[in-house]
């Protein structure tokens, strides 16, 4: 367990005991984004009978990401003339690094997590939103009117379906008395929460999505709707770390599924002699597939039908979920 090594450590050598676990897990997460970008591509490419990447780095294009990577670090940053500098620069930095601190509190298996502490699920929610001031600043901050209704309706969006994703989780935090996300998986021992929290399970997955701004909930990056949402005037790297922390919180998102409802490292009856860490990765990895799934399947929504299934649709589900999980839990329970 991190905690015990850092526990045990001499003082002086904590810091670098952080420094190292935190590039580990930097690496870690970066390594995942490279690839996810390169798995969503194969399987969309399934979906939609084509090909996919198989030129750089071989037949399955094992380095296309890495070159786009490289193509991206190689732009021209440019930075409008008119525009607020210094938030322009801060603010991919803004949208990123709330990506990566929600990692901390996240239990990977029961001797593997950075931070055991007891509202870890209320610290989760709390620093993810942070991302929407990124978001919004690099829209105002560009100096340009699309870019600004770009960020406009980002933060409409975000703030609008992070309402029913904390709801959705309230019955969760019913059934276990707690915020803390390993007494949480630890109540799961005998029944995975996505089934007596299947109301619950849908309505998170769902504003999950939204969340990440991932089709059919994309229309703050539409390019067919406003050129290319709050990032069109940005490029090079500056772009990527936008797309950078899209892709960490779908790592982050993932995890937390499967920490909340899916058992985290739990295994299936009959197969606990599999390593947790391993159950966790597999569970981890079929929220994964079908986020990219979805993306593949359903077309993009109108703006107003975007705010309505928030508002009128996955905002009562969650709260009659609730309803039901209070009642359950006092009279059953």
């Amino acid at each position: 367990m991190i905690n015990d090594l850092l526990t045990s450590a001499p003082s002086w050598t904590n810091f670098l005991i952080y420094f190292a676990l935190g590039a580990a897990l930097l690496g870690a997460v970066l390594g995942f984004v490279t690839y996810a970008i390169l798995a969503e591509r194969k399987v969309l490419g399934f979906i939609q009978l084509r090909v996919g990447p198989n030129r750089t780095g071989g037949s399955l294009g094992l380095l296309q990401t890495v070159a786009d990577v490289l193509k991206l670090l190689l732009k021209e940053d440019t930075i409008p003339k008119k525009a607020d500098k210094p938030l322009f620069i801060l603010a991919p930095i803004i949208a990123f690094v709330p990506a990566f601190a929600v990692l901390a509190v996240i239990p990977f298996s029961e001797n593997l997590y950075f931070t055991d502490i007891g509202v870890g699920l209320l610290y989760y929610i709390a620093v993810s939103g942070i991302t929407t001031i990124g978001v919004v600043a690099g829209g105002w901050a560009s100096n340009n009117k699309y870019a600004l209704m770009g960020g406009m309706r980002a933060a409409a969006q975000m703030i609008s379906y992070e309402v029913p994703l904390v709801l959705s989780v309230v019955g969760v935090v019913l059934l276990t008395g707690s915020l803390n996300l390993i007494e949480i998986v630890n109540a799961q021992a005998n029944l995975w929460f996505f089934i007596p929290q299947i109301l619950g399970f849908l309505v998170f997955i769902i504003a999950a999505t939204a969340e990440l701004n991932r089709t059919p909930f994309d229309l703050p990056e539409a390019e067919s709707e406003l050129i290319a949402g709050f990032h069109v005037e940005y490029s090079g790297f500056r772009w990527a770390f936008f797309m950078l922390a899209e892709y960490v919180y779908l790592f982050a998102m993932a995890s937390l599924t499967t920490v909340l409802f899916l058992g985290g490292w739990h295994s299936l009856p009959f197969l606990d002699f599999i390593p947790g860490v391993i159950w966790f990765a597999l569970k981890f990895s079929a929220v994964v597939f079908f986020m990219i799934w979805i993306r593949g399947t359903f077309p993009r929504l109108r703006g107003d039908q975007l705010m309505e299934f928030a508002w009128k649709i996955l905002l009562p589900i969650a709260l009659v979920n609730i309803i039901l999980t209070a009642l359950v839990k006092e009279f059953f329970l």
